[in-house]
């Protein structure tokens, strides 16, 4: 089959590989309709992120049909179209049951090798799923592929980053990043009720999708952030900002724009190795900070319905759609932003 695969850093290629086979009982093999590019796949790409193991195929999102499933399976079928999200699930552990899939003992990221172990990635013809029963997601074929997919990663994320910023219909809130993850944040917004929120990035496709959610979008490189929200706030501040960067300049940026009591929210997939303001600075302003992986398998679900109603809340960030074959090519104009590029979706 095609895929595409690591090489190392700013380096993939083309390949063909042998196709996934059933593994084990519990397995299923699935035919991708729609894959995609993520910005955490830049991570190992531009050498952010280390450890990932050359030909190691790329990739975690994706949506398919299934073509192949182990004995074991029993709520999946050949046919049924699925969506996956980026980690496998065992569906019965203390974390699974706790609803933080994320930290599944026995789950395992899609397109992580390293030192000979893990899974390959999803930007490929075919994908192997362990623990199919308790990771798949059937979805409504009223939903195009493309858009289904965000239920396994970018959309669960956001509703998780909002669910944790504890949005309400009250309260001014403030989302760094308006990329995919920090669109859907925004879309996560809404959904919850919120009226009052401010959106920054620098880049004119992002603002003007955000523009189109009906959310104050600025660019923070001609307006200042700062001024701009205590203003809105009366020197207050925002009561929560929703961090989706991970970087250091957004970390200290959520710090200075939430007020004192406030929450920072961040799912932006860090690489550095502190937080970006001090235990003293945090005391001092008694905010909580939440971080982590989105604990997508437990929001897919919910973010499936959301893309299955006609919205005003949602707007696709889809900006590309690539042959698999032009996959190369597509890393090189997403990593460098080219085109304005806010999403990549690949069709095998």
């Amino acid at each position: 089959m095609k895929a595409i695969v690591f090489q190392g850093i700013r380096s993939v290629s083309l390949e063909q590989v042998a196709d996934p086979e059933i593994e084990d009982s519990g397995d299923a093999v699935v035919k991708v309709l729609k894959t995609a590019l993520c910005g955490s796949d830049l991570h190992p790409y531009l050498g952010r992120e280390e450890g990932l193991e050359p030909g190691t195929v790329m990739g975690h999102e994706f949506a398919g049909v299934i073509v192949e499933t182990g004995a074991d399976v029993t709520k999946f079928s050949p046919g049924d179209h699925v969506v996956c999200p980026f980690t496998t699930n065992c569906g019965s552990c203390y974390f699974c049951d706790i609803g933080l899939t994320a930290r599944c003992q026995r789950g395992q990221l899609f397109g992580w090798r390293e030192d000979g172990s893990g899974l390959h990635g999803t930007q490929a013809d075919f994908v192997r799923v362990p623990l199919a029963d308790s990771t798949l997601v059937s979805f409504d074929k009223v939903i195009p592929p493309e858009l289904a997919l965000l239920a396994g990663d970018n959309l669960a994320t956001g509703m998780y980053c909002a669910e944790r910023a504890d949005v309400s219909s009250e309260g001014v809130y403030v989302v760094l990043g308006c990329g995919t993850v920090g669109l859907m944040t925004i879309t996560a917004c809404l959904e919850r009720g919120a009226e009052n929120i401010f959106a920054f990035d620098a880049i004119p496709e992002r603002l003007d999708r955000a523009t189109r959610l009906g959310v104050t979008a600025v660019n923070f490189e001609s307006e200042d952030p700062l001024d701009l929200i205590q203003s809105a706030t009366s020197g207050i501040g925002a009561d929560a900002v929703m961090e989706a960067v991970g970087s250091s300049a957004a970390g200290k940026m959520a710090y200075d724009l939430v007020r004192p009591g406030g929450t920072i929210s961040t799912v932006g997939v860090h690489t550095n190795d502190r937080i970006d303001f001090s235990p003293v600075q945090a005391y001092d302003k008694n905010i909580t900070y939440r971080v982590g992986r989105c604990p997508a398998r437990a929001f897919a679900r919910d973010a499936l319905d959301l893309l299955a109603k006609d919205s005003s809340t949602f707007v696709s960030p889809v900006t590309h759609t690539i042959s698999i074959a032009d996959g190369v090519s597509a890393y090189d104009m997403f990593a460098n932003r080219k085109d304005g590029c806010i999403k990549v979706i690949l069709e095998p």
